[in-house]
Formats: structure tokens, sequence, C-alpha cells
């Protein structure tokens, strides 16, 4: 048997960049007598997407090397197609990820002043976001060209939001969603949109008795005693200050050309709602835990 780290550098750059960045960062634990070729531009660039030339025109990105790069495409997420998009990297497997801005999904009634408000927010990566003003027919479309995805890869879809001190109508009705590519389409999704919601269920905040009453009110069984919704129906906080919720999953093969179209909508209860600001939709390779 050959010893791998007795081959040529080039050869050895030739068989890391057929792996993977988490493989690769790995190996410098264990190799550091490699480190020079690990770290080289070889395996690197082909770690990076296929336009990234293009994309370091428009971002003015400075680095010293490929790995560099790389890292900074993981870290920091660019803003492209006129700021309607941002874009950057899964650090561990170089797929592609990407955002959604508000203004490049299509909401119903979204122009309308008196259901939606558009303000610019210090904290969003964006222009705008979108504040939900009251609305009784909840419906958001989105879509993006598969040619910008990543191949081989399950998707998911993630709506990227907040709540306001005003925030109703959400509590105990859920939305759905779902993720379609052509006539390929994921099951509808049942999730909730209050950040609360998790918390609400665990300590069962609301008396039962209201619940049953809300439940019959919108044609909705509720709960039996004791039985919770799954906290993966709840949104999460992220590390930037948002909240996201999954609603929807689809496997993207290569040669499936066309777009990949994402919905979430609440349609049917015909409930008032309010409050929620949306910062957009975002798509990003699904993560098995």
């Amino acid at each position: 048997m050959v010893d791998f780290f007795v081959l040529p550098e080039d050869c050895i750059a030739k068989l890391l960049s057929c792996t993977s960045p988490r493989d690769v960062s790995r190996l410098t634990l264990v190799a550091s007598n490699v480190r020079s070729t690990v770290d080289s531009d070889v395996v690197w660039e082909m770690f990076l997407p296929k336009n990234y030339h293009k994309l370091v025109w428009q971002s003015q990105l400075v680095f010293s090397s490929k790995k560099e790069l790389y890292f900074q495409l993981c870290n920091r997420p660019l803003l492209i197609d006129g700021g309607t998009k941002s874009f950057w990297l899964e650090k561990w497997s170089g797929k592609k990820c990407y955002m959604l801005a508000t203004r490049d999904l299509d909401i119903v009634w979204g122009d309308t002043p008196l259901y939606w408000s558009w303000d610019r927010l210090p904290e969003s990566r964006f222009r705008e976001v979108a504040e939900l003003v009251s609305v009784c027919w909840l419906e958001i479309h989105g879509k993006i060209d598969t040619c910008m995805l990543s191949p081989n890869t399950t998707y998911a879809a993630y709506l990227v939001f907040k709540s306001t001190a005003t925030t109703y109508g959400f509590e105990y009705q859920p939305v759905e969603g779902w993720v379609a590519i052509g006539e390929c389409r994921s099951e509808a999704r049942t999730v909730y949109l209050d950040t609360a919601g998790e918390q609400r269920q665990r300590f069962q905040i609301v008396p039962r008795i209201f619940r049953h009453t809300f439940a019959s009110m919108v044609g909705r069984q509720p709960s039996p005693p004791g039985e919770s919704q799954s906290s993966s129906q709840y949104p999460k906080e992220r590390e930037d200050g948002w909240f996201e919720i999954e609603f929807g999953e689809l496997f993207y093969e290569s040669g499936d050309d066309g777009e990949l179209e994402v919905c979430l909508q609440e349609v049917k209860s015909g409930m008032w709602k309010s409050g929620l600001i949306l910062e957009g939709i975002e798509i990003r390779p699904k993560r098995n835990n």
C-alpha cells in the first residue's frame, strides 16, 4: 500500500480537491506536514463557485488566497441581482445558499399600504423589509432559477422574520408551505409563525377552554390534553437576531432545469393577522442533524 503523504504535492492537492471543505479542514488537524498543500489554491479553487471571478469583481472582495476567499464567501453573504438576493456558501460543503429579499417575492397585496408597509431596518441585510399591517389572506411566493443552485442537493426553504409588540393572529392559526420544481412538489407542511409558540405550548399558557373555542371558530380540532405541537413547527431564533421557520424541502437533481418555487400561505381561516416583519425567504441545503 502506498503512503498517501509520499505522493507528489500536486497529486495530493488534486485528490483533496475531490473531497469536501470539511474533509480538508479536518486533515489539517492530523497532518500538519502537508499543511502547505492542504491550504493551496489548487485545492480551494475547486470548492469555489464557477462564477467566483464575477462575484469578486462585483463585490470588490480582497483576499490573499483562495482559501481565504472561500471562507469570506461562507461568513459574509454578498448582495447580488441588484440587492434583491444575498448569496453565500455553506461552510462544510461549499454548496450555494441564497436569501430572497421581500422585494424579490410575490406578496399578495404587498404594494397596498392598507395591508403592507415597507421600510428600512438597520439589522436587515437588504434595502427594505416588509411589515404586515393587517390581512386576512396571507400568501407569499418566491422563485429562483435552478441553475443557481448546487446540483444533487436537498434544499430547504425558511421564512426569516421578526414579531413586533403588536403581532397577533398567528398564535393558534397555522400556515402552510411547500417547495416545487416544475411538476415535482413537496407535501404541504403546517407550521406556526408564533415566535413564542414553543414556550406557550410547553407551559400551556392559554386556558384549555379558549383553545377549544378558538379551534371551533376556525374549523380546527384542538390538540388532545397533554399533546403539544412538534417543536419543529415553531420558529427558532437565529444568531443574527431574526427568527426562522422551515416550511418545505425538495431534492434538486442535476439536469432539472427550470425554477424552484416556494410558497407560504394562510388563506382558509379568514382570521386577521398583523405585525410580522419579513426579511425574506432563505433557500439553503438541508443538513441532517
